[in-house]
């Protein structure tokens, strides 16, 4: 696949163009990657993964569990568990609308589906983990820029997650490692940004790991 933005994007870029049309737009540009090619692009991405994120210090993992053309995260997944490190997916929290709850995720892991229809673990709070304890959060986005700008599927879940780890690191927590996960056609030059959206430090695709 190549990494060269669509003829289209300059000009949807260059205009007003509300979040929600960048949205639709990246997001067609992800549907269109067959199934043959998103499997091609998960086994790079685990590729770059091992050679540019893959740490001895990493023991607890948090990541998204695939829905549709996302980039997929399965070869990942079942590298992190042959190695023995904790594997966390995030849940809807039923009480505060909104939020994410992320909880250990395993091969043996009852499982069911959310309101979108995606896949994730049956809530047990005993495996509920505090994202102060995690290492790392590997985070699903529609697009990015080059300022590490990212715009979301607009249900605001990780935005609210992002803002809370942020503030873990304010009040000397143990910093967590942010890194998007994207498909290299995702790229955009400039992305609009609101008061409430935390910029990532780094994004992971099959290609490379932009550091921002």
């Amino acid at each position: 696949m190549s990494t060269e933005n669509s003829s289209q994007r300059p000009s949807l870029e260059q205009q007003s163009h509300s979040r929600n049309s960048l949205r639709q737009h990246y997001i067609n540009i992800r549907n269109s990657v067959s199934p043959k090619q998103q499997k091609e692009q998960a086994l790079r991405l685990l590729e770059c993964f091992q050679r540019n994120v893959m740490s001895p210090k990493l023991q607890k993992v948090a990541l998204y569990i695939t829905n549709k053309a996302e980039l997929d995260t399965a070869p990942l997944i079942s590298f992190l568990w042959q190695l023995n490190i904790d594997v966390y997916v995030p849940v809807l929290h039923p009480f505060c609308k909104g939020h994410l709850l992320f909880i250990r995720y395993a091969q043996t892991t009852p499982m069911t589906h959310n309101k979108y229809a995606i896949a994730e673990p049956i809530l047990d709070v005993r495996n509920v983990i505090p994202l102060a304890e995690l290492d790392t959060m590997l985070v699903p986005l529609v697009c990015f820029d080059e300022h590490g700008n990212r715009l979301g599927m607009g249900g605001g879940y990780y935005d609210r997650t992002l803002s809370a780890i942020n503030k873990l690191s304010h009040k000397n927590k143990p910093q967590i490692e942010l890194i998007g996960l994207a498909y290299d056609i995702q790229k955009a030059l400039s992305l609009p940004n609101e008061k409430w959206d935390v910029p990532l430090t780094k994004v992971l695709t099959p290609s490379r790991l932009y550091r921002f």
